[in-house]
């Protein structure tokens, strides 16, 4: 069974209250079996370079062991909380990829 990685790209809007989004999100990565790959390091936008997508987002990537897994935690009440306080406080996209 292949991995699933979820990818984000995130502009946070308002950093004070975001911070209460990790420490939620990181418990629940790891109830779900989410391995953090990157998480908001420095990005050097090579191509592409536009408003939404250039050096200033954080880029995240968290794999998985299984697309069912990464559903399971996306869809999870314990990240349910933590979405919520991601999307009131930064814009951006999220999206699962399975792996090869």
């Amino acid at each position: 069974m292949p991995k699933a990685y979820v990818v984000a790209e995130i502009r946070v809007t308002n950093p004070e209250k975001y911070a209460d989004y990790r420490a939620l999100s990181t418990a629940a990565n790891e109830q779900y079996g989410g391995t953090w790959l990157a998480r908001g390091g420095e990005r050097v936008q090579l191509e592409g370079e536009d408003e939404q997508h250039n050096a200033g987002w954080r880029s995240v990537i968290v794999e998985f062991p299984s697309l069912a897994a990464a559903r399971a935690w996306y869809d999870s009440p314990e990240y349910a909380k933590a979405r919520e306080i991601r999307t009131a406080n930064s814009i951006g996209r999220l999206f699962i990829i399975e792996g090869v």
